[in-house]
């Protein structure tokens, strides 16, 4: 490189390190506001994308010019120490149509059933290839009219690649690793939480998971009062900068009727992955609040209501969705079904006791899950029947009861018992997590009401 300096030529200028490190601070950190912000036009509903944090940003910057200097120092490697280049082939593309067998496929490409045997009888997980779907395409690599290679897109993040080795083919399955990105978004409700959630730019997928996830504490029928909201970081997968799926809630608050509950997921090597409060009590309840997802309460748990088939005061012990015919019922925690058949005005019934203490009674059902008979043991949120209007019922609907010591309860208002806190030896690692998150869920939160601020003084 010429040096075109001179002993003419004043000296630079030289500032103390500090100086310029506060520099470099200030810069990043107005970037990182700037690229945090929504757009003038945007709403205080979106989705944003969380940059990475200075320190992150100080620390890439600094391995890339590492990575740059061991670049120019490097030597030359020798040609001898050169890997052997990928061989060149010339690959025909087939798409799966509707009906194809790998016997039709390969005839289009011009192998033959003798071809499909040798593959088929390689190493490997060639029994793949019996699972072909249309629309799926196979990449096939001809020389001298024998097959080399072929390659099996099963979806854009797996395939499955055989080639030709000296004792036959073999099959290796590759799996293209996602990139997570972490995102935020926030919403309120004016109508329901689907067109909050879309507004804010959540999938519909995420919206059930919030829901789920709340859902021990919030009907989400029920209980939605407009002017409700929620905040979520949560994770999108990307392949080649694209976004392929959603990933996983992070962290999460739901304010409903000015009560705010706050999620926090954790992972531990016994349990696995699992949402808390931020002191580590599990957000999952010992039973679901309703056994139907998203349905409508057609009549409330009243020991005095008069019956709408005998006409005459008859206490309801339970609380009563609408629901259409077939809809899916779900056991709201785990136990043990102690009955399954007619119960007379119960028409189809379920009962399941849960431990000494609680049972739950699902009546009116069209039909049963399959398995579910007595002494059958369940999992919470596993689907034991179907809505129907079996028994002494007006129309398709859904019947449920809780007891709590052999004495009936409220469904809608009993307390519910908690599920087992974060254990002992991981609530110091989950504290510190927990407390991150919290404080990025407020962060972002008052990044967003700043500009909302900032766009009604305009």
């Amino acid at each position: 490189m010429t040096n075109h300096s001179s002993a003419d030529q004043a000296p630079k200028p030289s500032y103390p390190k500090t100086h310029l490190m506060a520099v470099a601070v200030c810069s990043a950190v107005m970037v990182l506001t700037l690229t945090l912000l929504p757009s003038p036009d945007a709403t205080a509903t979106k989705t944003v994308r969380l940059k990475p944090t200075i320190e992150q940003s100080n620390a890439s910057a600094k391995a890339r010019a590492q990575e740059l200097m061991d670049e120019s120092l490097a030597e030359e490697p020798l040609l001898a120490e050169l890997e052997p280049a990928t061989p060149v082939r010339n690959w025909m593309d087939q798409k799966v149509r509707s009906g194809d067998t790998l016997s039709h496929i390969f005839k289009r490409v011009g192998l033959s059933s003798r071809d499909v045997y040798e593959v088929m009888s390689g190493q490997g997980e060639v029994t793949l290839l019996k699972k072909i779907h249309p629309g799926q395409t196979m990449r096939f690599a001809i020389e001298e009219q024998k097959l080399v290679a072929l390659e099996y897109v099963m979806s854009r993040t797996e395939s499955l690649v055989i080639e030709q080795g000296s004792e036959g083919y073999v099959a290796e399955k590759h799996q293209k690793a996602l990139v997570p990105y972490t995102s935020y978004a926030e919403g309120t409700i004016h109508s329901s939480l689907f067109l909050a959630a879309q507004k804010a730019g959540l999938s519909e997928g995420l919206t059930m998971e919030l829901a789920n996830i709340f859902g021990w504490d919030v009907d989400f029928v029920l209980d939605i009062r407009e002017g409700d909201s929620f905040r979520v970081i949560y994770q999108e997968m990307h392949l080649e900068g694209e976004k392929v799926k959603d990933g996983e809630i992070l962290a999460a608050q739901f304010t409903n009727q000015g009560e705010t509950f706050t999620a926090i997921r954790y992972e531990t090597a016994d349990r696995g992955a699992s949402y808390f409060t931020p002191d580590g009590d599990s957000m999952r309840k010992a039973f679901l609040r309703s056994p139907i997802s998203f349905a409508r309460i057609s009549s409330h748990f009243n020991l005095r209501r008069k019956h709408p088939v005998l006409h005459t005061i008859r206490a309801h012990k339970g609380t009563d969705y609408a629901a259409s015919r077939g809809t899916p019922i779900k056991a709201t925690g785990d136990g043990k079904v102690v009955y399954a058949g007619r119960k007379g005005g119960y028409g189809k019934v379920v009962i399941i006791q849960h431990g000494q203490t609680y049972k739950t009674l699902y009546a009116h059902m069209n039909n049963y899950a399959r398995g579910i008979r007595s002494g059958t043991r369940v999992k919470q949120g596993q689907v034991i029947g179907y809505v129907g209007s079996t028994g002494l019922a007006t129309g398709p609907h859904l019947h449920y009861e809780f007891y709590v010591n052999g004495a009936v309860r409220n469904p809608v208002t009993v307390k519910l018992p908690h599920a087992e806190p974060i254990p002992k030896q991981d609530k110091s690692g989950f504290l510190a997590v927990a407390q991150q998150m919290v404080g990025q869920l407020a962060t972002y939160a008052a990044a967003m009401e700043s500009e909302s601020v900032a766009q009604l003084d305009q």
